[in-house]
């Protein structure tokens, strides 16, 4: 059953299934056909997100067990709602005192029946699986561990002892495992065991194989035939070996009644595959080109030059986007996954002594060639399905030219044919093939998300899952486009504004996009506040520390003070997680306590106020396109309010909810434009869950309009501000209107004589229930917009006499 909209909850043991179940009564209300609930399969205790699974055939004890699941799936089905569960295939904790597989593999060895479950290359690491956990090498640990039965401890960690060692000497007992414990700062470069991205403490699962796929979907799938389940979200399926053989197979065992999307990130204008058996994707390809509607794209130039002179950024470390791109994607490939390009290599190295033909390939010459090619990959991973567009012929030339001797050059065109499966079927080579992939989207994640965004800075609100700090503006014509493939070609997509993994919620992002419309105004309120507040320790960390202290309204210490230092920490250039400068950090610290978050408050609040007006049109305008796009949107939790928050932690707080929201919802009062809209209870929050129960009800009842087989059609403004308009409708049925870059509107004199030609018939809007509009003709956006910068129509009496096309 495909989901009229969702809604996200982000369970923990401190919002467990009971807290959910008392929720759905309010989440009812608020109109969504399904609860969206992150992971549910037993985690590390104490998980706060539920990624780390430990077991997959429990439910999580610490959310209430199954028993506690499958009472929330019974409230929610009384009350109109399904359930749709976060799935996590690609990886489980390498946590081997709760996780009891990977107990019995560092226990028995490759002989052991989970051995096959887990990616591990036991030839690399001389029969030895590498455990990198201890804070110190070896030597110096070996004071700490002690035996206790058959099991080895060290502080708080547990390990499983080979059967007929627990007696030998401690020196001699580590050399008897099947695993060799090791100190944390190995794992970049001796680790033997697939990881998830750089994160050590996640170990891959091979789901490809038919009895590991089993094993571990068994209680998913018993969940989904019972019918406490409806639907499924694929946590990274780029992951996995092999992404549509593992969609066919979960689709197949859950059936075509179950809605299944995944997170894949498509860049640029990269397609999902279409042989995947999915509904579309989680949702940010049209985060994407929702904010880029509400990014000036003259403003951001005229930004990035101010940025560049301001902090005097060297191009490759955050002063130009390309130029800080690949030269992250080289140190994490060099760095970072070390592990994995020597695993590559190796596998390369067999094929080629196999081979009479490359034999002559040296390890260095591969090795090079593998890493030229990766940090040119211009997608999140490569299909054979479209070689071209995953490892173009451009890639390969440039990683040619980075040879001296064009005969070594060779090995790129090896590289390049095993990675896109030119060179045969054999073990090693569908090995090579699926591992060079995995890699690649692992150097996307860590080399771009997680350093790039963090360094390139001009607007970071551009800085986004899915999104192209580069050329973040997306115009009229191009959503068009984007809504009418969706329509046509994924109309059970998911969409999304914010999620747990956005580094900045929606509506933060609202509040800094407006500085795109003024990049004067923003130099202007620089100078200002740098002369009243303390020095930075650098000039980047100081245009990002104000920029979200704007994004925030009156900033917070706290919850400042930990993004700022997880920004510089994921950026790595001054400090990082594994290189810290303690001296840096406690800077940082102190620039917050004495800038943002201290005496320049109180401008920061003046600053934020002026900008209100077109803050509100931003928050508006963005959810009323997410709820009446094509796709099912998925609102996360407390962010049909005014929703402020920062990186995770911070957006993963436990949520909090009221009273069910009363049927009919009144209407609120337009906000005041001077106002601030402030605060979770303040007029714009009020205006935004007023129009998010509004969209999310209508969507319910009349879902022939938002569904399958809904069309989706543009409407076009005429007259001077014509593209500060973004309007279309559905099925003939529903017009969705709204305003984009108010700023730059009013001071170009507003809407004029600017008018929006409507169909035919008569038009109620939804926002204010007093009122109707005549289509047939022209209607004046300045009437039409003037008591608020959105409006949601519904036809009036009998259905369309036409309908506009998909």
């Amino acid at each position: 059953m495909t989901p009229t909209a969702t809604y996200r909850l982000q369970l923990q043991p401190d919002f467990p299934f009971a807290a959910a179940e008392a929720a759905v009564p309010y989440v009812a209300a608020l109109g969504v056909s399904h609860l969206h609930l992150s992971p549910v399969l037993e985690a590390v205790p104490g998980s706060t997100h539920g990624y780390d699974v430990v077991d997959h055939g429990r439910v999580r004890e610490e959310l209430g067990g199954e028993q506690g699941l499958r009472s929330l799936s019974r409230t929610a089905r009384e009350h109109g709602l399904g359930l749709v569960l976060d799935i996590v295939p690609n990886h489980m904790a390498a946590a081997p005192a709760y996780n009891h597989a990977l107990w019995e593999v560092l226990r028995e060895g490759p002989q052991s029946p989970y051995a096959r479950w887990f990616d591990i290359d036991w030839d690399a690491g001389d029969g030895k699986v590498l455990l990198p956990v201890l804070p110190g090498r070896v030597g110096d640990e070996l004071a700490r561990m002690r035996v206790e039965g058959d099991v080895l401890h060290h502080g708080e960690l547990r390990f499983p002892l080979r059967a007929s060692t627990a007696h030998l000497p401690l020196p001699e007992l580590l050399d008897h495992q099947w695993y060799r414990l090791g100190w944390w700062r190995l794992a970049r470069t001796e680790l033997n065991y697939r990881r998830f991205f750089t994160v050590s403490d996640l170990i891959g699962v091979r789901v490809e194989d038919p009895d590991v796929f089993d094993a571990t979907h068994a209680k998913i799938l018993e969940l989904v035939r019972d019918g406490v389940v409806e639907g499924l979200r694929v946590d990274h399926p780029d992951g996995v070996a092999d992404p549509e053989g593992y969609l066919r197979r979960l689709q197949d065992a859950a059936g075509d009644a179950c809605w299944i999307v995944v997170e894949k990130i498509l860049t640029g204008g990269e397609r999902l595959p279409s042989g995947w058996p999915v509904a579309g994707t989680t949702g940010y390809d049209a985060l994407h080109r929702i904010d880029g509607l509400f990014t000036d794209p003259a403003g951001i130039r005229q930004l990035s030059g101010a940025y560049r002179d301001w902090t005097e950024t060297e191009d490759s470390l955050g002063g130009r986007w390309e130029d800080t791109v690949r030269r992250a994607a080289y140190e994490v490939v060099t760095h970072e996954l070390a592990a994995e390009t020597s695993t590559l290599v190796r596998i390369a190295e067999r094929i080629c002594a196999a081979d009479p033909a490359l034999r002559d390939l040296a390890p260095w010459a591969l090795r090079d060639a593998l890493r030229e090619l990766l940090v040119r990959v211009p997608v999140y991973r490569p299909y054979r399905v479209d070689a071209e567009a995953a490892l173009p012929e451009e890639a390969a030339a440039a990683a040619r030219d980075t040879f001296t001797v064009a005969e070594e050059a060779f090995a790129v065109d090896v590289v390049r044919d095993l990675a896109l499966g030119r060179r045969g079927e054999g073990p090693d080579h569908v090995r090579f093939r699926a591992r060079f992939a995995q890699t690649a989207s692992a150097l996307r994640a860590k080399a771009v998300e997680d350093t790039a965004f963090y360094r390139y800075a001009p607007l970071i609100s551009a800085n986004e899952v899915g999104g192209d700090p580069g050329d973040p503006a997306v115009g009229p014509a191009s959503f068009h486009r984007f809504c009418a493939r969706l329509a046509q070609d994924w109309a059970g997509t998911g969409t999304v504004l914010t999620t747990h993994d956005t580094k900045r919620s929606a509506d933060v992002r609202a509040r800094i996009a407006v500085l795109s419309e003024c990049p004067e105004r923003w130099a202007e309120f620089l100078a200002g506040i740098t002369a009243e507040a303390a020095p930075p320790p650098d000039a980047q960390l100081a245009w990002v520390a104000w920029q979200t202290a704007v994004g925030l309204g009156l900033p917070d210490a706290d919850r400042l003070e930990a993004a700022l230092l997880k920004a510089v920490r994921e950026a790595g250039v001054r400090t990082s997680w594994t290189e810290a400068d303690p001296a840096y950090e406690k800077a940082v610290a102190a620039f917050v306590g004495a800038g943002p978050a201290g005496p320049a408050r109180e401008s920061v609040r003046r600053f934020v106020a002026e900008l209100a007006p077109y803050v509100r049109a931003n928050v508006l305008g963005a959810a009323l396109l997410h709820l009446t796009m094509p796709g099912v949107p998925d609102v996360y939790q407390g962010s049909e309010r005014e929703f402020l928050a920062l990186v995770d932690p911070d957006n993963r707080t436990p949520a909090r909810f009221g009273a069910p929201l009363p049927d009919p919802l009144p209407a609120p009062a337009p906000a005041d434009t001077g106002a601030s809209g402030g605060g979770r209870d303040g007029t714009v929050g009020a205006e935004k869950l007023a129009l998010t129960a509004t969209a999310l009800r209508l969507r319910r009842e009349r879902p022939e309009v938002f569904g399958a087989s809904a069309s989706y059609e543009p409407l076009e403004a005429t007259g001077p501000a014509a593209d500060h308009c973004v309007a279309f409708h559905r099925s003939g049925e529903v017009i969705t209107a709204v305003t984009r870059l108010s700023l730059r509107l009013h001071r170009h004199g507003g809407w004029r004589d600017t008018a929006l030609r409507l169909p035919p018939g008569r038009w109620a809007d939804l926002l204010d229930g007093a009122r109707e509009v005549v289509g047939g003709g022209p209607v004046p956006l300045a009437g039409l917009f003037a008591s608020r910068p959105v409006v949601l129509l519904s036809r009036v009496g009998g259905p369309a006499a036409t309908s506009g096309s998909g």
